[in-house]
């Protein structure tokens, strides 16, 4: 128990120091004024106070990446608590930080938009089409798990295909009308439902004296039931990756950049959601591993369940917090993917409309883009939620790490002297997407040597580039000088 007080604590001062040397680097004005104010249309530039963005930016970001992520990655020990903890204030604090921060200073620009600013119009273009497929994989994700969840709250005539219907209604609303119409009304209710649903569960679990694993020097190591096909590097750092670092976010940053009144808000918005959503995940990591007798339980009951998370979390929710507060937990845990699923759908609009520079202030011209997004997402429903689920997965975590090459390549350009904030992280997650790819069965399914191998590689080819366009950018400077 004492390392995840020990971790939420960390991820705590990690706002309270870490976020405030990032918006120095940014050099913040709070007299700039935002898009918000000068592109002000009533539809997707709408100001709102920065207590109502944070949680429309937080329920975009939280959606199953740290409850049923941080479930499976506690599969592995531990040492998910590390991976939590650093990865939440090193790499995805900075990540959403920044990348909300160049929308904002990009009159809120999408951020395959910003990548192409910084990257060239190739990587824009590419990025464009990945950044598309990536934001439907999440909406389907996001309808297939909450309509499972509330499959199993109300009767069998009210099944799963009915609930997708549902969902989808739903989102067709969210996407279409302006953000202030639902979104806006409605997240609020939904964040403080998430935020009920972790406290009354971690309170409930100490109370009821379950005991949490401690990270020692005997735990730090594997403890996933298939440990030689599914090594800590990289499955864990796929596995949980809202919980720490996630592509996702970048695209929903520019929806909350468009909001933002004024730019100090930036870092209660963008960093602050991201450290909320490290502490939900830490706590279904450590209910996971604790509710169940420990590692081995857990992984025994995955396996039985055939990886189904959704069966984790009832099982939990009226074990500790009986009928009528599992139905509130659970509720809490279906609004997470519902409210970034929404958004999903709504950033993949803009992100079209922006490839077609198509005015999305009139009704006609969303549906134009919306009905086929939808009709994508609906054929999608029908695959395995595993499948899906492992290809958004990898896809999300690939984003993230072009992002962190954009924000290390603006630092650069910008002549600060801060670029390895996002450099270091950028060259992990380099190595994480590339030797997973090579490594999981829904990649190559190469030797882990080899797979190893060709991680590292990449890892000193990106490095290598970016020393040479580093020297390409100074004697630049020089001759300018």
């Amino acid at each position: 128990m004492i390392t995840f007080f020990i971790s939420i604590i960390a991820l705590l001062a990690g706002y309270g120091f870490y976020s405030k040397y990032l918006e120095r680097v940014m050099k913040v004005d709070p007299t700039r004024t935002t898009p918000a104010t000068t592109l002000n249309d009533g539809v997707d530039y709408v100001p709102m106070s920065w207590w109502r963005v944070f949680l429309i930016q937080f329920l975009n970001i939280a959606g199953l990446g740290p409850i049923f992520g941080a479930i499976a990655g506690a599969m592995w020990g531990p040492v998910a608590f590390l991976w939590i903890v650093l990865g939440t204030v090193f790499a995805g604090g900075v990540h959403d930080y920044f990348s909300g921060m160049l929308s904002v200073r990009h009159d809120g620009k999408n951020i395959t938009e910003i990548i192409g600013i910084y990257l060239g119009k190739y990587a824009k273009q590419v990025m464009r089409i990945f950044a598309v497929v990536l934001l439907i994989l999440v909406g389907v994700v996001f309808i297939s798990g909450p309509a499972g969840l509330l499959a199993g709250l109300t009767p069998q005539s009210l099944d799963f295909t009915f609930w997708v219907w549902v969902i989808f209604i739903y989102y067709i609303l969210a996407t279409l009308l302006p953000i202030d119409k639902v979104i806006g009304k409605i997240y609020p209710v939904f964040g403080f439902a998430l935020l009920f649903m972790a406290v009354s569960l971690i309170i409930s679990l100490i109370v009821k004296g379950y005991h949490i694993p401690e990270l020692t020097a005997e735990n730090f190591k594997n403890f996933h039931h298939n440990k030689e096909n599914l090594p800590i590097f990289p499955m864990m750092f796929i596995t949980i990756a809202c919980g720490a670092i996630s592509g996702f976010h970048a695209t929903q940053s520019p929806l909350m950049a468009r909001c933002l009144k004024n730019e100090k808000e930036g870092r209660k918005v963008f960093y602050g959601a991201m450290v909320t959503e490290g502490v939900v995940a830490l706590v279904w990591a450590a209910i996971s591993m604790s509710f169940f007798g420990g590692m081995k339980g857990l992984n025994e009951v995955m396996t039985a369940q055939k990886g189904n998370a959704a069966w984790v979390v009832n099982e939990v929710s009226y074990s500790l917090l009986g009928a009528f507060g599992a139905v509130l937990a659970i509720l809490g845990v279906v609004a997470a993917p519902i409210t970034s699923g929404d958004t999903a759908f709504r950033s993949a609009r803009l992100t079209i409309a922006d490839l077609f520079k198509t005015s999305q202030k009139p009704l006609r011209n969303r549906l134009i883009i919306t009905v086929p997004l939808f009709a994508i997402g609906f054929l999608l429903t029908r695959i395995n939620f595993d499948v899906i689920w492992r290809y958004f997965a990898w896809a999300n975590q690939t984003l993230a790490t072009v992002v962190l090459w954009t924000i290390t390549i603006y630092l650069l350009q910008k002549k600060r002297r801060h670029y390895l904030i996002t450099l270091i992280p950028a060259l992990f997650m380099t190595a994480v997407v590339t030797t997973y790819i090579m490594l999981a069965p829904e990649g190559f399914s190469l030797p882990t040597p080899v797979s190893y191998g060709i991680g590292l590689f990449f890892v000193i080819l990106t490095l290598a580039l970016f020393l040479i366009y580093k020297k390409c950018i100074i004697k630049k400077s020089v001759k300018h000088m």
